[in-house]
């Protein structure tokens, strides 16, 4: 009986360490997605490559429930301009969105935003709807999911 109780505490504790590791590689990846996100509402590419490198690296270390994140970080570092940068950053936001929920993160002041325009969801720090999708074309264009 002892054995089991040792070896119960080595797996909770082990757990306990792998949730914790995991909710930080969320922060990390939410807060350079939000950085994006900021880029692409203002019509500028500068500092995605770099944002979407450390999102596919923090979220190789969730193991299969990052890959789906790896994949898309990956795409929108290597978007040509601004069209293709929205174009992968929708791929990129349901990854992120998925993975939060999957890993039950608490995401704070960070809500979840939709655009009815291009059927596309995204991350946006709570305040008035930036849509990254249309930038300064249409800024307000959406509404905050619940």
């Amino acid at each position: 009986m002892k054995r089991f109780a040792v070896a119960l505490s080595v797996v909770c504790l082990v757990v306990s360490a792998h949730a914790v590791q995991a909710s930080e590689a969320m922060k990390a990846i939410v807060d350079s997605y939000l950085t994006i996100h900021a880029q692409l509402v203002a019509d500028k590419t500068d500092g995605i490559k770099s944002a979407a490198a450390t999102i596919a690296a923090k979220a190789e270390s969730l193991g299969p429930n990052g890959a789906a994140i790896v994949k898309s970080a990956k795409a929108i570092g290597e978007a040509a301009d601004l069209t293709a940068a929205r174009e992968a950053f929708g791929p990129l936001s349901d990854a992120v969105i998925a993975a939060s929920r999957a890993e039950g993160q608490d995401l704070g002041d960070v809500k979840v935003a939709f655009c009815p325009m291009v059927k596309r969801s995204w991350l946006q720090k709570e305040g008035s709807i930036k849509n990254p999708y249309y930038g300064t074309t249409m800024p307000t264009c959406g509404e905050f999911k619940k």
